[in-house]
């Protein structure tokens, strides 16, 4: 049911992206909004000119306790702003109630939600959704809305959204901490250490993504990735409809998506469905296949016909920077994976490649494990390049060589830029160059995008001459 904010005092701490549009949606409902952001006045100039309209007020440089006096009725925290912020731990401890633009948006959205999350392929799997949704709209529903932690936030919408309408959200961890309400149809692709620097253990982070399970009912539906423990960990108690995906056989008696002979199946209500769409798959590596099975799971679970899901996926050919064709230099073939913001990613890039690779790593570590990715580098990799905050932590994980591993060389440089220019130095016909650093952007960048498209200008800015 749809909140009545008019009159209330509400506090949005973080005036980014999120923050922006869940204060405008506020005020235009009748609330007194202040906008909350740790950056100065002289740094915010464009986010002022931008809401001068609306109403709000600021109060920028810091996040003061005093803001709570006179006390707010809700304390809206955006993504970027951890719980254990002080303002937000004051909060709480004043018993006011916290939300956020994800929240806010599932309280008043009128029409049916689909909701994905997950530490990889959320994005790329939501954009598949999203795809089949658009080509078989007319099956189901007036209009598809796709955002959340992908495009723009879906609060920025919600007024003009319709009961026959159907809403598709990409949700983070960040923003399910603080649902109270799950989508109709939400999916967990899978739980692998992230964000640990954010939510501190993986119990935390798990129990994150569990709350777009948490609040459906009988009549909603749950999918969860069951190749991967800590997805499937979570099917144990679910109100909702189960469905699971993968590519281990399906069990007997349960519902979902799978493989057989390379083609793929939803078995569903004692029915197999067959899905026409393995062979039109356009993507490399085994886990974006994956995720095509995984849309397709989620796509049924929404009403989708095959046939629709077909179109959706024939001609895809990704997402930016997950693992993104860039172009090809002296015989090497160049590839931005800026996605890659743990571990696991890059370890999932670097087994879509086979033949000679150059790895570069780095970016800024979120207290993650490399352990796994250092194991599989001494398999499958010639060069590493390591650059950014993370390097020491990286080179410390990878070690000395072992007897019997494949050899490959380290080098290692302060900055992303330095990085690219050392592979240009190594790249040889036949090779890829995989820019898929594992680590996060902040140390140098704004965020990945920035990150990824910074090193697509680098390497379609080399010459023939350059060495």
């Amino acid at each position: 049911m749809t909140t009545n904010w008019n009159g209330k005092r509400i506090i949005v701490i973080g005036a980014a992206r999120q923050g922006l549009a869940l204060a405008r949606y506020l005020a235009r409902h009748g609330a007194r909004v202040m906008l909350n952001d740790k950056r100065a006045p002289d740094q915010m100039q464009n986010e002022i000119s931008m809401m001068a309209s609306t109403g709000v007020e600021w109060w920028l440089g810091g996040h003061p306790l005093s803001i709570l006096e006179p006390r707010p009725d809700l304390l809206c925290v955006s993504g970027g702003v951890p719980l254990n912020n002080p303002l937000v731990e004051a909060a709480l401890q004043s018993n006011i109630p916290l939300s956020n633009d994800t929240q806010v948006f599932m309280e008043a959205v009128p029409c049916k939600t689909l909701g994905i999350t997950g530490s990889a392929g959320k994005t790329t799997t939501t954009t598949l959704i999203g795809r089949i949704a658009n080509a078989g709209k007319s099956e189901k529903y007036t209009r598809i809305w796709i955002g959340g932690n992908i495009g723009d936030p879906l609060i920025n919408y919600v007024d003009e959204m319709q009961p026959t309408d159907l809403a598709i959200l990409e949700i983070s961890s960040f923003q399910s901490e603080l649902m109270t309400t799950s989508p109709n149809v939400a999916a967990i692709l899978n739980i692998t250490p992230n964000h640990l620097d954010r939510h501190g253990t993986m119990e935390a982070y798990s129990a994150a993504k569990a709350r777009v399970l948490d609040f459906q009912s009988e009549s909603d539906c749950a999918i969860l990735g069951r190749d991967d423990p800590g997805a499937w960990s979570l099917a144990v108690g679910r109100r909702a409809k189960l469905l699971s995906f993968g590519f281990s056989p399906l069990p007997d008696g349960q519902n979902g998506g799978y493989e057989q002979d390379g083609q793929f199946f939803i078995r569903a209500e004692g029915k197999v469905i067959a899905l026409p769409v393995a062979d039109a798959i356009d993507l490399r590596g085994e886990h974006n296949r994956l995720n095509v099975l995984a849309a397709c799971t989620i796509a049924h679970a929404a009403g989708f016909s095959p046939e629709a899901m077909l179109a959706g996926i024939q001609d895809f050919k990704g997402v930016p920077h997950r693992i993104e064709f860039v172009r090809t230099w002296r015989g090497a073939h160049w590839y931005n994976d800026s996605i890659a913001t743990a571990p696991e990613r890059t370890m999932a890039a670097v087994k879509s490649f086979s033949g000679p690779l150059i790895l570069m790593l780095g970016g800024r570590d979120k207290n993650l494990p490399w352990e796994d990715l250092a194991k599989l580098v001494r398999q499958r990799v010639d060069h590493v390049i390591l650059f950014g905050d993370a390097a020491e932590k990286i080179q410390a994980a990878l070690g000395q060589r072992i007897p019997g591993s494949k050899p490959y060389s380290v080098t290692r440089v302060a900055k992303c830029e330095e990085a690219v220019k050392a592979a240009s130095r190594l790249a040889q016909p036949g090779f890829v160059v995989l820019f898929s650093p594992g680590g996060t952007s902040y140390d140098e960048f704004k965020d990945f995008e920035e990150r990824g498209e910074r090193f697509k200008q680098w390497v379609l800015d080399f010459s023939e001459t350059l060495r």
